[in-house]
């Protein structure tokens, strides 16, 4: 299993390391290797995806298909919060997904996700502090090339305490 905290704080220092990370995520995700998912800019507390306009990933009229962009959204806000919580003692599983089309990509398109320390204190720690687990919403953006508004995603995540589960792993 690949150290994904490890990777990130590497990447966040290193364009070098960046590369690697986004080969190691291609290779140890294979269902987002056809749509060419990378990590464009990735900070301590933020992360910013793109997503290429590619036959793949288009629909019937040549524009990013809706699918594609959702799986942009998940994925932002999944990986962020993955390299943020520690692995080991948090599990994170995708309760919904909810987006929002407001405009037809043409171009490649691009995802931003902020999970600062105190947003992680205000919906992951304290909110665990009273129970077992907690769902915490995410929000993201998707934008073209152009700055137009593709999609918005609201990706509700549970995150849970690897103490708290009581199913085998």
């Amino acid at each position: 299993m690949i150290d994904l905290k490890y990777w990130a704080q590497k990447a966040v220092k290193s364009s070098f390391y960046l590369r690697i990370l986004n080969y190691g995520l291609k290779v140890s995700i294979p269902f987002n290797k056809p749509h060419g998912i990378r990590i464009l800019e990735l900070t301590d507390q933020s992360i910013k995806t793109g997503i290429p306009y590619k036959k793949k990933n288009f629909n019937h009229i040549r524009g990013l298909h809706a699918c594609a962009l959702a799986t942009l959204a998940e994925f932002t806000t999944g990986f962020l919060l993955v390299s943020r919580l520690d692995p080991k003692g948090f599990r994170i599983i995708m309760k919904s997904l909810v987006m929002e089309y407001h405009y037809q990509g043409k171009m490649a398109a691009y995802a931003n996700f902020k999970a600062d320390d105190h947003w992680l204190k205000k919906n992951i720690y304290d909110p665990l502090n009273d129970s077992d687990s907690v769902f915490c919403e995410c929000k993201t953006e998707i934008m073209d090339q152009a700055n137009n508004l593709l999609a918005t995603g609201l990706i509700t995540w549970q995150v849970k305490p690897w103490a708290k589960v009581r199913t085998k792993v």
